[in-house]
């Protein structure tokens, strides 16, 4: 015998690369007894059905989102304000409403707002994905064996977190619950700066005189290929994330111009064993990662 779905009806606001390899997921899994998606872009509706990721997808709010007892809010973090809106009067009172953002902070200030008495609201924030959007990216397994950071307001039912919990580690993902800015001091230096360097150093790379910038993309070692992978996201999304993380932001590349400085400094002087403290120092945290299995 099938063993209960743990969601009657799931509704995805927004289905692009994350809601998109969600929904597939759960469709894996049966962890939901129905999909459906709210979704403005006819295109993406389009493909959405087409792949068998939901039953339903409409760009009418009130044909999909009353009766869901699960609703993922997946869209950039600067639309949250407008969509909670949009989505607030047909919530159905004992529903979840938890989002993918990668800043906790803005979603609790721009969406929480609308999220009505009666219905439980949990942020979260999975830690995958690739640099492709849009539902035909959907990537079987992509949250197996990574991280899903729930970060639940004081007075959350703990009924309520526990089962959306249960739900991210039934699709293989280890589950963490943390406070809301102190997510964001940690992916503002796990994943915010990274992305700022890489859309830095391949925007270096474009400016260069013609015969150069042809000879970096012919010779793209694995290093400058990896930079081009992380450049290639989503730019709505990355500038969303930067304008509403911009204090955590600000306060991690400050630190990390003067690291830049100190290796200036030592490169300037020849201080050789300076470079190679530091190449050792980074290299063990390249080891741990590795052996968290997070690489």
């Amino acid at each position: 015998m099938s063993p209960e779905p743990a969601f009657e009806t799931v509704c995805l606001v927004g289905i692009g690369h994350i809601c998109s390899s969600l929904a597939l997921a759960l469709r894996r899994q049966g962890l939901a007894r129905r999909l459906v998606t709210f979704e403005i872009d006819p295109e993406a509706r389009r493909v959405a059905v087409e792949m068998g990721l939901v039953d339903l997808a409409s760009a009418d709010p009130a044909e999909v989102i009353p009766g869901a007892d699960l609703v993922v809010v997946g869209v950039p973090v600067g639309a949250m304000k407008s969509v909670g809106q949009t989505i607030a009067p047909h919530l159905t009172p004992g529903a979840i409403v938890t989002d993918t953002g990668s800043v906790k902070q803005a979603v609790v200030r721009d969406l929480g707002p609308s999220i009505p008495a009666g219905v439980h609201f949990i942020p979260g924030h999975p830690i995958a994905g690739t640099e492709f959007s849009g539902p035909a990216s959907a990537t079987e397994g992509l949250f197996v064996g990574r991280w899903q950071i729930l970060t639940p307001l004081p007075g959350t039912d703990p009924a309520a977190l526990d089962r959306l919990a249960a739900l991210w580690t039934a699709i293989g993902s280890n589950v963490e619950v943390m406070e809301p800015r102190h997510h964001d001091r940690v992916l503002a230096i796990t994943s915010h700066l990274p992305h700022l360097i890489a859309y830095t150093i391949v925007g270096t790379a474009s400016d260069l005189e013609g015969h150069l910038q042809h000879e970096v993309i012919k010779f793209s070692a694995s290093g400058f290929r990896d930079f081009t992978r992380i450049a290639a996201s989503d730019p709505v999304m990355w500038r969303d994330i930067f304008l509403n993380n911009r204090e955590a932001v600000l306060e991690v590349i400050q630190r990390f111009t003067e690291d830049l400085t100190a290796l200036q400094r030592a490169i300037r002087w020849g201080e050789g064993e300076i470079l190679q403290q530091k190449f050792t120092e980074t290299r063990a945290i390249r080891r741990a990662i590795i052996d968290a299995r997070q690489a």
